[in-house]
């Protein structure tokens, strides 16, 4: 049996008890300097920290006995082993005796360097395109033991340990190695299996201990409001949506018809007897297949990364890598995505590169120093929301944002990003008085920073992602918001078109006496409709915060309530651009959204109500039907005005066209109804009534043409032959070309 003893002469006492002290006020920069196997003369020497730790052994594999390490001083044991060779974590194991419990693993100080010289080497470049596997948490086996591999980013610290459950929190049980080249820190902790939670105890670049943080990287988390992260399963999950995902980029071209269903994926589910059971599978069975029969061709689903205040409805993210355990694991994600792949339904996600929360657990002076965000608080944080603004400059932190976002297009088959906020992150001014914002570096208002990342995001998500497609939420005039990088422009694939919704919007605010004084608020959007490739929303923000419901946005009494916001579904549906509407609008809820309370679904006793749920799924359906209602949505030559001035009966008509193919659609915005209207058309025949927005099934009064109209040789709006309609009050009326 090869005895413990001590060999270290009276100035390398001295020398190790200042490293000691080091590790018992949690201040040691370099364990591995001290912990772990050393060779001392021709022995090996095991040191071991282990506060409050009864007993301390080192066991050999051929050895009949433990062998003691003798407890120098406070938790800090160490003793000769003898000729255990270094560089092998599986020559020995530590046992530990905690007096109630024990614990045998080998010695998380026994592994050399973690990460290769590639990852550190792309990780300082800024460029690691697969960051969520080199970071983070991940269980592996390493030289035969199995554990978890922890990493993390925080090149100012002076010290970063790992605590959980597994070492009581003890911030100096488990600290880390420093990788200098590149400021991230590592440890290999043996024996850990998935599920552990954990977070990191950091020194700041002061000197002082900040609160403990949780990883930024973290693929799971915790139930919120606890915010600890948690080790993930290994393993990807078993897909079974390769077809979808060999087809999605024709689904989602510019010539697609593209319908998309927003949801809050917290209260879109009936609270009556939901009962218990994981979120996302619960809306695999109720919200699936009622998206697909809505016609409906994408679910988009309002942040689902985690974050700690439900209220936020997930707009201030902190872990940008993972699902929200509010909703199940991330496994109950990807499961949730493959369903609505196999019922022919994509996914997008809304996802938050602008600003983040200042709770200090969370990435707010990370290591002490303004490390995500600005330093300077005129670029550093956002006074609209109180929250900080990511330093895009910073490679390490464009490369942070570009990998989460196709951690979500990757990992987990998502279809889409729609990117939040992007007028925030555009200039520099945005919602600041004069003298609260530094101009760049040419005296400007323009972000170039967050243009930089945004193209990078981009060109990152084509090369990498076939047939995703991303999605610019920005409110203002910026040109080439969708024009390809390669030609200047910010690289999205769709842009929401804001104006469009405002002009709309505030059209059928107005009383039907006094539009045709607005008239413009509906053409305006066709001045610029091809500037960029639209989405038309009527998202939820636009029923939130006293806006009130788009039902209640309209003027009247009740049955004219519901007639204009028919009328203004079909008017939407047949507009140039994809559409959008969010959960509820659908239905007509005549309350505006209460992210704490689900849809109004007992409002479809109302026959009023279910008419407006069928009028969408007949939109809906047509909309995907008839391609000069999509086909060339991005497109000038498939849209022309055929009336388009006549403000004093406040009627619009227009006609979409594929080819040969011609869909015409007509809006009477007062509750008149016009007969003998006489609208000029291209060709002879029959024009046949696809849809009529008064039509009694929907609540209407019934009103229409018979299911049709010939034309009559009479010259009208510069065609040699016309139409004689009737307009029903406060409608649109679509025609379909047959003859």
């Amino acid at each position: 049996m090869t005895t413990a003893s001590t060999t270290e002469t009276p100035s390398a006492d001295a020398a190790l008890n200042a490293e000691i002290d080091a590790l018992l006020t949690g201040r040691h920069g370099d364990p591995f300097h001290i912990l772990g196997p050393h060779r001392v003369g021709d022995r090996t020497v095991v040191r071991v920290f282990a506060p409050n730790a009864r007993h301390v052994a080192v066991v050999l594999p051929d050895a009949p006995d433990p062998i003691p390490l003798p407890h120098l001083r406070d938790g800090f044991f160490m003793g000769e082993v003898g000729d255990v060779p270094l560089g092998r974590p599986d020559a020995y194991r530590v046992r530990i005796d905690w007096g109630a419990s024990a614990q045998e693993s080998a010695d998380p100080y026994a592994f050399g360097p973690l990460l290769g010289d590639l990852d550190l080497y792309l990780i300082g470049e800024g460029r690691h395109e697969s960051l969520a596997d080199c970071l983070g948490s991940h269980v592996m086996t390493l030289q035969g033991e199995t554990g978890v591999r922890f990493a993390v980013w925080a090149p100012n610290a002076r010290r970063v340990s790992v605590v959980g459950d597994f070492n009581s929190w003890d911030g100096r049980r488990h600290p880390m190695r420093l990788r200098h080249s590149v400021g991230v820190w590592e440890l290999f902790i043996p024996g850990l299996q998935a599920g552990e939670r954990y977070k990191y105890e950091i020194i700041g670049a002061g000197g002082n201990l900040l609160p403990l943080k949780a990883d930024p990287l973290a693929r799971q988390t915790e139930m919120p409001p606890a915010t600890a992260s948690v080790v993930p399963q290994p393993g990807e999950f078993t897909w079974t949506d390769g077809e979808w995902m060999a087809q999605r980029a024709a689904r989602q071209a510019p010539d697609a018809p593209i319908s998309v269903y927003e949801v809050h994926a917290g209260s879109w589910l009936p609270r009556e007897g939901e009962g218990d059971g994981c979120v996302w599978d619960r809306l695999a069975e109720r919200l699936v297949p009622y998206a697909k029969d809505m016609g409906f061709t994408h679910i988009e689903l309002l942040p689902i990364m985690e974050h700690p205040f439900g209220g936020s409805w997930g707009y201030q993210p902190l872990g940008v890598f993972a699902p929200t355990a509010r909703y199940g694991t991330p496994a109950d994600f990807a499961r949730f995505v493959d369903r609505c792949h196999a019922a022919g339904v994509g996914v997008i996600l809304d996802w938050v590169p602008a600003h983040f929360p200042t709770d200090t657990h969370g990435l707010a002076q990370f290591d002490g120093t303004a490390l995500y965000e600005y330093s300077d608080p005129r670029e550093g944080f956002h006074p609209d929301w109180n929250t900080l603004i990511y330093n895009l400059g910073r490679t390490e932190v464009r490369n942070f944002m570009v990998t989460s976002a196709l951690e979500w297009l990757r990992r987990f088959h998502v279809d889409g990003l729609r990117v939040d906020a992007v007028a925030s992150m555009l200039y520099r001014d945005y919602s600041r008085a004069a003298g609260q914002w530094i101009p760049n570096r040419y005296g400007g208002r323009e972000n170039l920073e967050a243009v930089e990342f945004l193209r990078d995001m981009n060109a990152t998500v084509a090369k990498l992602c076939p047939g995703a497609i991303t999605v610019a939420e920005e409110s203002t005039a910026w040109p080439g918001v969708s024009a390809r990088t390669e030609d200047g422009g910010l690289g999205f694939t769709y842009k929401w078109n804001m104006g469009w919704m405002h002009d709309t919007l505030r059209y059928m605010h107005h009383e039907p006496v006094h539009r045709r004084y607005h008239h413009n608020d509906m053409t305006f959007g066709m001045v610029y409709a091809y500037s960029e490739r639209f989405i038309l929303p009527l998202s939820h923000d636009e029923v939130v915060h006293g806006k009130g419901s788009l039902l209640n946005k309209m003027p009247g009494d009740r049955w004219q309530r519901f007639a204009n916001l028919r009328a203004y579904f079909g008017f939407m549906w047949a507009h140039p651009g994809k559409k959008l509407l969010f959960m509820g609008g659908e239905i007509a809820q005549e309350r505006e959204w209460n992210h704490d309370a689900s849809i109004d679904w007992p409002a479809l006793d109302d026959a009023m109500h279910r008419g407006v749920q069928q009028l969408v799924r007949d939109l809906n359906n047509l909309y995907r039907e008839l391609s000069p209602l999509h086909r060339h949505d991005a497109d000038a030559s498939g849209f022309s005005w055929v009336i388009g001035d006549d403000s004093a009966n406040s009627v619009f008509a227009f006609m979409r066209h594929d080819g040969d193919a011609r869909v015409l659609a007509v809006c009477n915005f007062t509750p008149v109804p016009r007969h003998d209207y006489r609208i000029g058309v291209p060709r002879a025949g029959w024009w046949r009534e696809r849809l009529n927005t008064d039509a009694s099934d929907y609540g209407g009064s019934g009103v229409g043409n018979g299911g049709g109209r010939h034309t009559d040789d009479i010259p009208s709006h510069g065609q040699a032959q016309s139409l004689s309609l009737v307009l029903p009050p406060l409608a649109t009326v679509i025609f379909q070309q047959e003859g």
